[in-house]
């Protein structure tokens, strides 16, 4: 009877850490690097929309590296132009911009190392690096 009390016990700590291993929070890292990519997608999927309204062309470019600190700035640039709000697409886009400045600069401000500050970086886009088949 105590072999099986403690099988089931150990059963019951094994599940119980696998719960909390899935259910955890995202780290502020983790929630900033997803939202950066969001945005730099979502504003690639309006450069090349079909439908492409003319100010889109005009929009400062919004490739984001939250390993530069020139990152700030470009968000900053993004949210402040002042073309396209007619657009719900761009307001829904500098929003999420605003959000994601709002995260760097007061809720992750000590968790992230910013490892340049090359701010032409930010105005290339990356491509996605090759893959060979």
């Amino acid at each position: 009877e105590l072999p099986a009390m403690k099988m089931l016990l150990l059963l019951i700590a094994l599940l119980s850490a696998a719960l909390l291993a899935s259910a955890a929070p995202p780290t502020c890292y983790s929630r900033v690097l997803s939202l950066s990519k969001e945005i730099t997608e979502s504003f690639k999927e309006l450069q090349t929309s079909k439908t492409v309204d003319p100010c889109v062309e005009t929009l400062p470019r919004l490739y984001l590296d939250i390993h530069n600190y020139c990152v700030l700035a470009k968000l900053r640039d993004f949210v402040a132009y002042p073309g396209c709000d007619r657009l719900v697409e761009v307001n829904e886009l500098k929003e999420k911009a605003r959000s994601l400045y709002t995260i760097l600069i007061s809720y992750c401000r000590r968790d992230l190392v910013f490892l340049t500050d090359d701010c032409n970086a930010l105005e290339i886009p990356i491509s996605p690096p090759i893959e060979h088949s």
